[in-house]
């Protein structure tokens, strides 16, 4: 498997991105960091992702202090638990701006760097951008989303660089930190292990030139969020 390069991750404080950031650099790569919160021991921008703006100005930075980009992975995500009439507009929507607009605003200022390099893009969408369930309206609402982003990308940019979504279950991260006890994973769930589910973006971007993971699910065997 080829080297995965200058690989721009969002969310790469924490979870799946920090995760992802750390095999891309145990694989010879260069991790190249979009978080709110400061990370170190890598190259890095603090950054909102509900501002599409500043995170395309963050891309554009990082990618040309670079030299340019291999590929990019929207870890990036939050959400806000509860019925529809009990979670503020504010919070609905930024789960939106963050997860979805966040996303496509990254790609779109990454699209001319992958261009050039023939690169590959990893979106991060959730077993719940595919599987609805009640209590989640923003975030399923935002996933669904993701999935109908990435499918319409592929096909837009098919030949020019490479596009796969990946489909991650239930990790065990601190995404589910802060939540009332009743929207957290019971204490007996069996989640994934990020570092695992990094080698799963890490195959997608290793994947040669004109050959591409379009689509790729990967969760615990007994979690219960897939299918």
């Amino acid at each position: 498997m080829r080297s995965p390069g200058n690989v721009l991750i969002t969310g790469g404080a924490s979870g799946l991105g920090a995760a992802t950031a750390h095999a891309v650099k145990e694989a010879g790569g260069r991790p190249l960091v979009l978080d709110r919160a400061e990370v170190d021991g890598f190259e890095h921008r603090t950054v909102d992702l509900a501002d599409s703006p500043a995170a395309a100005t963050a891309v554009a930075e990082l990618a040309e202090e670079a030299g340019g980009l291999n590929g990019v992975f929207t870890a990036a995500g939050i959400d806000a638990c509860g019925k529809l009439g009990d979670v503020s507009t504010e919070d609905w929507e930024r789960v939106v701006r963050v997860n979805l607009l966040g996303t496509v605003a990254v790609v779109r200022a990454a699209l001319p760097f992958l261009e050039r390099s023939h690169g590959t893009v990893v979106t991060c969408a959730s077993t719940l951008g595919l599987k609805a369930v009640s209590d989640a309206t923003a975030y399923c609402a935002s996933k669904f989303g993701i999935v109908g982003f990435s499918r319409a990308l592929a096909a837009e940019t098919a030949g020019r660089i490479g596009v796969t979504m990946l489909v991650p279950g239930g990790m065990d991260t601190a995404f589910f930190d802060g939540r009332d006890e009743q929207y957290k994973p019971p204490p007996d769930a069996k989640l994934n292990n990020p570092a695992d589910v990094a080698q799963s973006v890490l195959f997608a971007l290793g994947q040669p030139e004109g050959c591409e993971v379009r689509e790729l699910v990967v969760c615990g065997s007994e979690e219960s969020s897939w299918p």
